[in-house]
């Protein structure tokens, strides 16, 4: 599944409350890391084994509302959600912490 930006704070509501894990990438355009570890996050999402999981992504300078929701301080942050619910969070471009965030979404 590709990554897909979320461009509102209803589609965001929408989506973590879809009932299949998804885990998002916050990110800023200014940020980095965020670009160092985006094409990372975009080839994992192309992987046949994390199927099950929804990629998306949100530019915390054009959201700040979902943002501040989610209590994002530092970029980039990958949060897992399910039915709703934070269950993990990795901050930071780590790759194989990233990896590790994607295997528990899978399992959820």
């Amino acid at each position: 599944m590709p990554v897909t930006p979320i461009n509102s704070h209803e589609e965001f509501k929408q989506i973590i409350n879809s009932g299949k894990p998804v885990v998002i990438d916050f990110w800023a355009t200014w940020c980095g890391p965020c670009k160092a570890i985006s094409p990372i996050f975009e080839k994992l999402s192309e992987l046949a084994e994390f199927a099950g999981v929804g990629f998306y992504k949100v530019d915390v300078d054009a959201q700040p509302d979902i943002s501040q929701e989610v209590g994002v301080r530092a970029m980039p942050t990958f949060t897992l959600f399910k039915d709703g619910n934070k269950v993990k969070d990795l901050v930071g471009a780590n790759p194989q912490g990233l990896k590790l965030l994607l295997d528990a979404a899978k399992a959820q």
